[in-house]
């Protein structure tokens, strides 16, 4: 097999999620068909003017459908803590995912739009309550309950007794 450290079966993924054949790739990249197949099945290492004809059919970046066809068991991160407004954080950052489980006593606050950037954010409300403001809108949680909402927005979290919650930041980019 030809692909080494590269699984390019991704983009038998990519192009079935796009609704596109094999004959619509190869006419949008220039690419033949049988080329196309050969990637497909890993019986082929594109070159770099594959890759980044292949990757603006789809939308992405070279380096992004790189990365995609990488293989990869898994992982491994090192959690990180810090306080802010009154909460203790633990948090692990993947490259697209950061997970954060917060603790606080009651009464306390935290608003750091400075972390947010293009993400969806999920917080789940493991143990006692909270109000999070989400622009204008106010929303009681107590444990059980999750909400989801853009991160970009301002937002601000008040623990309304010790309470426990999870926070999850998930990049919007064009990663599939």
């Amino acid at each position: 097999m030809a692909s080494g450290h590269y699984n390019f079966t991704i983009l038998r993924n990519l192009r079935k999620t796009q609704g596109y054949t094999i004959a619509d790739v190869a006419q949008n990249s220039g690419i033949s068909t049988a080329v196309i197949s050969r990637i497909e099945r890993n019986q082929a290492m594109p070159e770099l003017e594959t890759l980044a004809r292949l990757s603006k059919v789809f939308g992405i970046s070279a380096t992004d459908l790189l990365g995609l066809a990488e293989n990869r068991t898994a992982r491994v991160v090192s959690e990180q803590e810090y306080n802010s407004g009154g909460f203790h954080f633990v948090n692990v950052h993947f490259l697209d995912l950061q997970i954060f489980i917060g603790t606080a006593p009651a009464n306390s606050t935290v608003n750091r739009p400075e972390i947010h950037h293009n993400d969806t954010e999920t917080c789940w409300v493991l143990e006692g309550s909270i109000e999070l403001k989400v622009g204008t809108d106010k929303y009681i949680l107590k444990a059980g309950d999750a909400i989801q909402f853009d991160a970009m927005l301002e937002h601000e979290y008040r623990s309304l007794e010790e309470c426990k919650l999870m926070l999850l930041h998930l990049h919007k980019g064009k990663r599939i």
